[in-house]
C-alpha cells in the first residue's frame, strides 16, 4: 500500500513529497528525503475521497534521507472507521480512493 505523501514544514509553503508505504490505524511511516525531528507534532490528513481525515500525531522516529514513524495520537471515531476500511480494502487487493496523505511539521531531522 504506497500512498501518495506530501508535507508542508512551516515556515515553507512548498510541500515535501513522499509517500506512505505503511499505515496502521496507530500510525504511519512516510519516506521522504529530509524527514522532520522526533518529537514534532503533526497534523495528517488523509483524503480518502470526501471528507478528508485529520489525525493529530507526533513523529516518533527520524531515519535521515529516509522518513519517518508518525504516532497517531488523537482522531474522530468516523476518521478512524475510514482508516480502518482502507486498510481492509487494501489487503484485500481492491483500489481505493484514497488520494494522498498530508503532515504538517514545523522542524526538520538532524542527520547523525
Amino acid at each position: 500500500m504506497h500512498t501518495p505523501v506530501e508535507l508542508f514544514a512551516e515556515p515553507s509553503e512548498a510541500p515535501v513529497r513522499g509517500e506512505t508505504p505503511d499505515l496502521s490505524l496507530g500510525g504511519c511511516y512516510v519516506a521522504m528525503m529530509f524527514p522532520l525531528t522526533v518529537g514534532t507534532p503533526d497534523e495528517v490528513r488523509l483524503r480518502a475521497g470526501e471528507p478528508t481525515i485529520v489525525v493529530l500525531g507526533v513523529i516518533k522516529t527520524c531515519d535521515p534521507q529516509v522518513g519517518n514513524g508518525i504516532e497517531f495520537l488523537r482522531m474522530l471515531p468516523e476518521d478512524r472507521h475510514e482508516i480502518k476500511m482502507f486498510i481492509e480494502t487494501a489487503k484485500d487487493g481492491s483500489s481505493s480512493d484514497l488520494a494522498s496523505v498530508e503532515v504538517f511539521g514545523t522542524e526538520h531531522c538532524v542527520s547523525h
